[in-house]
C-alpha cells in the first residue's frame, strides 16, 4: 500500500467530480453540486485553467483530491494558494493522505512563490478544525464569507433577472 500525490490529467476529471460529489454528501450539500465533467474539463485543462487539482491515489485507486487555484493579495503584493476542496473517501482516513495533500500545496505554493496558503472549513466541521490546526492553520475567525450568486449576482451586475 502505497501513497501516491500527482497532479490531475484530463483523464481524472470523472474521478475528480465524483470525489467533489462525495464530498458534497459529506458537507450535506450534495443538491447545490451543478458541475458537470465538461465544466470541470474546461476549467480544468482550457487554454487558461482556473483551477487544478492532485489526486491522491492508493495502489493505483483515486481515493483523495485537492482542488486548488491562485488568489491575490494587494496586502502582500503576491499571489497565493486557494484550496478549495480537500477530500479523503472515509475508508482511506487515517492514513495519512489530507496531511500528505496539505504538504503537497504547500510545497506548491512555495515554489510558485506564493505567500499564503488559505481555505475555508466548516463550522460545524470539527474534525477538520482539529486537523487543519494540527497542521498550523490559523482560525480567521474575524472575517465572514461573502457571496452572492444566481439571481442577485445578476441584479448587483445591472441586469434584469432571467437576462444572461
Amino acid at each position: 500500500m502505497t501513497p501516491l500525490i500527482r497532479f490531475a490529467t484530463p483523464a481524472d476529471v470523472p474521478t475528480i467530480l465524483h470525489l467533489v460529489r462525495a464530498l458534497a454528501v459529506y458537507e450535506r450539500a450534495l443538491e447545490k453540486v451543478v458541475a458537470t465533467e465538461a465544466l470541470l474539463y474546461e476549467a480544468m485543462f482550457a487554454t487558461t485553467p482556473a483551477a487544478e487539482a492532485l489526486i491522491a491515489e492508493i495502489d493505483g485507486k483515486p481515493v483523495g483530491l485537492a482542488l486548488f487555484f491562485h488568489n491575490f493579495s494587494t496586502w502582500t503584493g503576491w499571489r497565493g494558494l486557494y484550496l478549495e476542496d480537500l477530500f479523503v473517501v472515509p475508508q482511506a482516513r487515517g492514513l495519512g493522505l489530507g496531511k500528505a495533500l496539505l504538504q503537497r500545496l504547500a510545497a506548491v505554493a512555495v515554489e510558485r512563490g506564493c505567500a499564503r496558503f488559505e481555505w475555508q472549513v466548516l463550522t460545524w466541521n470539527t474534525p477538520a478544525i482539529d486537523f487543519y490546526r494540527a497542521m498550523g492553520a490559523e482560525m480567521m475567525e474575524e472575517w465572514r464569507t461573502c457571496r452572492v450568486s444566481g439571481d442577485a449576482l445578476i441584479r448587483l451586475a445591472g441586469q434584469r433577472e432571467g437576462q444572461g
